[in-house]
C-alpha cells in the first residue's frame, strides 16, 4: 500500500495591521506560536507571505495626494474611468509599457515581471485606503530571505519562504497567486529528460512549484479576510538557494513579447 499523500494549508490568524518598519518574521513567528498544531515546524513546511504586507513593512507605498499625473495618464484615466494618479504611478514604475488598452495597463516591472498595472495595488492597504497604493517590494527575494532567517533563528527550523502576489493570465479570466520572491526552495521542478508514468521521456515539462504553492495558499487566505500569511504543510519541493528570476522566460524564448 502506498503512503498517504496529504497537503494542508493553514492560514495564520491574528496578524495586526502591518506598518512601516514592522519585523515581519517576529509577527509571523508570534502567529505560528499562537496557532494550535503548527509547532514544531517540519521539513515539509513552506511559508507563503503576501506581497501587500511585505510592501507595507518595507515602505513600498506611494501617497497619491503627492502625485501629479502627466497628460497621457489623465487622458487614459478619463477614457476608462480610472484614477489618473494611480495611472501615473504605474507608468513611473514601468521598465517597459507592453500595452495600454481597454482600461488595462500591462507593463514589465524592474524585476522582469510582465503584469497588469506593474503590481501597483490600491486594495487591502489599510486605514489610508483610497489615498495610497502599494508597489512591489524592491527585492522580493531579499524580503523572503529576511523572513526565512528570522523564523529559523526563532524556531530552529529552516522553512522556505515565498512572497506571493496576484497575477492575471493570458487567454483566461481570473487571477491566481504566483511567487514573486523565493528563499530556500527551487521555484521550478525541471522534469525534462525523465520518464513519465508510461516510461516516455518528457521533453518540455517544467513544474512551476513556487507558483503552485502560492496558489494553494491563496485558496485559504482569500482576498478580503485579512489573512496575509499561510503555512503550507506536506508539499513536495526541492530545497535550494534560487531566485525568482530563475522562473522568468528570457526575452529570446518569449513568444509573446
Amino acid at each position: 500500500m502506498s503512503a498517504e499523500i496529504e497537503l494542508r494549508v493553514h492560514a495564520l490568524e491574528g496578524l495586526p495591521e502591518i506598518e512601516l518598519g514592522d519585523d515581519l518574521a517576529a509577527i509571523i513567528g508570534d502567529a505560528l506560536a499562537a496557532t494550535d498544531g503548527l509547532l514544531p515546524l517540519t521539513d515539509t513546511d513552506v511559508l507563503v507571505v503576501t506581497q501587500k504586507i511585505v510592501s507595507k513593512a518595507e515602505g513600498a507605498v506611494v501617497d497619491l495626494t503627492e502625485i501629479e499625473p502627466r497628460p497621457e495618464a489623465v487622458a487614459f484615466a478619463q477614457r476608462w474611468d480610472r484614477d489618473p494618479r494611480q495611472v501615473e504611478v504605474v507608468l513611473r514604475q514601468a521598465r517597459r509599457i507592453v500595452r495600454m488598452a481597454n482600461g488595462v495597463i500591462i507593463t514589465e516591472t524592474p524585476h522582469g515581471f510582465v503584469c497588469a498595472n506593474g503590481g501597483v495595488d490600491a486594495s487591502n492597504v489599510g486605514p489610508a485606503s483610497g489615498s495610497i497604493v502599494t508597489l512591489l517590494p524592491v527585492d522580493p527575494d531579499a524580503s523572503a530571505v529576511a523572513i526565512r532567517a528570522g523564523i529559523r533563528a526563532r524556531f530552529g527550523q529552516d522553512v522556505p519562504v515565498i512572497v506571493s502576489d496576484s497575477f492575471g493570465r493570458p487567454w483566461r479570466w481570473g487571477i491566481v497567486d504566483v511567487a514573486i520572491g523565493v528563499s530556500g526552495l527551487e521555484p521550478l521542478d525541471d522534469l525534462r529528460g525523465s520518464p513519465d508514468a508510461d516510461g516516455r521521456i518528457m521533453h518540455s515539462t517544467v513544474r512551476a512549484v513556487a507558483d503552485e504553492l502560492a496558489s494553494a495558499a491563496e485558496l485559504a487566505l482569500g482576498k478580503s479576510a485579512g489573512r496575509p500569511v499561510a503555512l503550507v504543510r506536506g508539499a513536495a519541493f526541492t530545497r535550494g538557494e534560487a531566485r525568482i528570476a530563475d522562473a522568468l522566460i528570457p526575452g529570446d524564448m518569449d513568444l509573446f513579447r
